[in-house]
């Protein structure tokens, strides 16, 4: 019999199918991937499973029983778990007072902080999920909160997991031991249900995948019987190649040049004695965990953050104590981590938007005074360069899907002689689609001479696009590698504070055999 079985269900919005009739079933001891672009459905289908959404049509059975769930601790009391892709903890709490919130062992009200404790540590162990019970949740690593969320959505009595994008901030060492939990859970006839947009994991890790497009089920098969190309097909309709070209030819001058960086910031995220240099025609990575000081660098670079001591030069300039402003006029672009908060303005036009940063200036004002008839050439020119799905320039940036975002984005920064380009996580949350267009953007601008400083989370994806890959752990240089040459393994140490032996320094290894042919 199933675990869980999902009949017809259908969802909409308004005049929009969020899902369109999609059935699945899940067995015990299955790992379950789900997969598909960004509005293909996944999220709505999950949290109808998950009791935070009311389907309209269609059914979920549950161990042979059809159920109902209008809440989220109603699926809980069914024996459903999720660990959401940002963790939901409160940092003052230890780990073990954040695991049980909510279901605290106690008496009369009062919470028996021991006996927490005790089966905190007892059900950690059960599963491999070694966690500091006593520490407070703020500070500590990411890959620990996520082992919290796990461990609060078993201590609840979880048989069916839903985890969303769960490795999106681990490194590859905390991904494998994620996945060996995972064999763990599903070897005890429990089961998983996968959210993720890496298709190697889903190679790695799961039992069968199912491909949502456009609010449909369009695709089902075991993971043995496929593999990522076909995968990638079904998501977008076409075949896809996100992997990029890397340029050829030597670096240039340096156009970056980062010394002795250091901020007021204490704690996680801040920067202890950074230095670095981005030559023209290079893309250098910044690999990192979260909360590393990657973030933070981004923002001392883009003025938005001042350095206590330390210098930034751009093209021999020094730049250290300019504005945001003063830094784009020098030479600097900036796609940022997080486009609605920092990259649009949601209410206003698409037009004004890709103008955004050079209005004052010709052609697009004269004088100071905005010039409406270049706004909106300007504006469809990048539309039609960079393929941004839009009905009228003067539709508003919320109207667009997050993909056609992230290209007005990438648009607005790349549209300009700026001899720098410094791109936090620029193909986040986008679909495979945009993906390969951000890449071929990146390509082409290293190829004509700009310097990338490229901040990702994607190991795989600063590994194809990078010359150099700069490790950064406790807010200090870990390790510098080349990137043709770097494994995930080397990386991973890296990012974790670890020190690779000299032997295994995959660019030393390189230079010795130059030197000795």
């Amino acid at each position: 019999m199933p675990t869980l079985e999902l009949d017809g269900i259908t969802k909409r919005f308004g005049p929009v199918r969020a899902n369109d009739g999609i059935s699945f079933t899940l067995g015990p001891g299955e790992v379950l991937a789900v997969v598909g672009e960004n509005g293909a459905g996944k999220t709505t289908l999950m949290s109808i499973l998950y009791g935070l959404v009311s389907p309209d049509s269609g059914r979920i059975v549950l161990d042979g029983q059809p159920v109902e769930f209008a809440s989220a601790a109603e699926a809980i009391a069914h024996g459903l778990g999720m660990v959401f892709q940002h963790f939901q903890l409160f940092g003052e709490l230890s780990v073990a007072e954040n695991i049980c919130y909510g279901a605290e062992p106690g008496r009369w009200g009062v919470l028996r902080r021991t006996e927490a404790v005790r089966r905190v540590t007892a059900l950690a162990a059960e599963h491999g999920l070694a966690v500091p019970v006593h520490e407070p949740v703020a500070g500590l690593p990411v890959g620990v909160l996520q082992r919290i969320e796990i461990l609060k959505a078993l201590y609840r009595g979880a048989e069916l997991l839903i985890l969303d994008e769960p490795t999106g901030v681990l490194t590859p060492q905390e991904a494998r031991a994620l996945f060996r939990v995972l064999r763990t859970f599903t070897a005890q006839g429990r089961s998983v249900v996968l959210i993720t947009h890496k298709l190697d994991e889903v190679m790695a890790v799961a039992d069968r995948v199912i491909v949502l497009r456009d609010g449909r089920k369009v695709f089902e098969s075991a993971v043995a019987a496929t593999g990522t190309t076909e995968l990638a097909r079904h998501m977008t309709g076409r075949l896809v190649d996100p992997r990029p070209r890397r340029a050829g030819g030597p670096a240039g001058g340096p156009v970056l040049r980062v010394t002795g960086a250091r901020t007021a910031l204490s704690g996680p995220g801040a920067l202890h004695d950074i230095s670095l240099t981005v030559r023209a025609g290079e893309i250098v990575g910044i690999a990192g965990v979260a909360g590393n000081g990657q973030e933070t660098l981004a923002a001392v670079l883009a003025g938005h953050q001042m350095l206590t001591s330390g210098s930034i030069e751009l093209n021999g300039a020094e730049m250290t104590e300019l504005d945001n402003g003063g830094r784009r006029r020098a030479g600097l672009a900036h796609i940022p981590e997080d486009r609605y908060r920092d990259g649009v303005a949601a209410d206003g036009s698409v037009a004004v938007n890709l103008a955004a940063g050079f209005h004052r200036h010709p052609p697009l004002a004269i004088r100071g005074i905005l010039r409406p008839r270049a706004l909106r050439a300007h504006a469809r020119d990048l539309i039609g360069r960079f393929g941004i799905k839009v009905a009228d320039p003067a539709d508003p940036v919320r109207a667009l899907s997050g993909g056609n975002t992230q290209k007005l984005v990438v648009a607005r920064e790349l549209a300009h002689s700026a001899q720098l380009l410094v791109a936090e996580q620029p193909t986040r949350g986008v679909d495979l689609g945009a993906v390969e267009f951000i890449y071929e953007c990146l390509d082409e601008y290293r190829a004509g001479g700009g310097a990338v400083l490229l901040i990702s989370s994607d190991l795989a994806e600063l590994r194809a696009l990078s010359d150099r890959i700069v490790v950064l752990s406790a807010g200090v240089i870990s390790g510098e590698l080349d990137a043709a040459a770097a494994d995930p393994e080397t990386i991973g140490i890296l990012m974790s504070g670890g020190t690779v032996p000299e032997a295994s320094v995959p660019e030393r290894d390189a230079v010795v055999a130059e030197v000795a042919g």
